[in-house]
């Protein structure tokens, strides 16, 4: 069976809650990050979003959608959910709380509903992408249908990458 033939459990939810969503597939023999995907499906990167997993003090799980270009801020990650501090999930682990596999880990359909935020950068997207629930497999569709299936709210919960300067920039 091809990847294109694949119906995951969160194409199922999306379809089950009649949200309309759009499937993008890739070759991915192995996950590199979202950059990769997006690049490998020609997709714009600030409409490429990926989904975290954290654990708070509480050793409550917490999900978060974030933009590709972006890295969590985990101050800001742990007062978006009521947490003392919040730390990554351990790869190890990750399967095994969410019934995903790295690079194919999506908010929806995880084996527990966990609390979940979307960044708040998604708001000015008519659209985002985030995984199918499997490698080679992107889900395009509305923010507000993510927030919804999810039951997730919007926060500020980033902070951008590091780059460092370009030549011409150094004086």
């Amino acid at each position: 069976m091809s990847v294109k033939e694949v119906k995951t459990n969160a194409m199922r939810i999306l379809e089950s809650e009649g949200i309309n969503f759009e499937t993008g597939y890739y070759e991915c023999d192995e996950f590199i990050d979202g950059v990769h995907t997006a690049d490998a499906l020609g997709l714009p990167h600030e409409m490429v979003y990926k989904t975290l997993v954290t654990v708070g003090h509480s050793k409550n799980y917490y999900v978060f959608v974030i933009p590709i270009e972006k890295e969590i801020d985990l101050k800001k990650a742990a007062k978006a959910v009521g947490e003392k501090s919040v730390e990554m999930l351990p790869l190890k682990d990750v399967t095994n709380v969410t019934g995903y596999i790295r690079g194919g880990c999506t908010a929806v359909g995880m084996k527990k509903h966990y609390v979940t935020r979307i960044d708040e950068s998604a708001i000015l997207q008519d659209a985002i992408y985030v995984s199918g629930g499997k490698r080679g497999i992107q889900i395009k569709l509305h923010p507000d249908d993510l927030l919804k299936v999810t039951k997730a709210e919007y926060a500020d919960v980033t902070c951008l990458l590091y780059t460092s300067p370009s030549p011409r920039d150094t004086r």
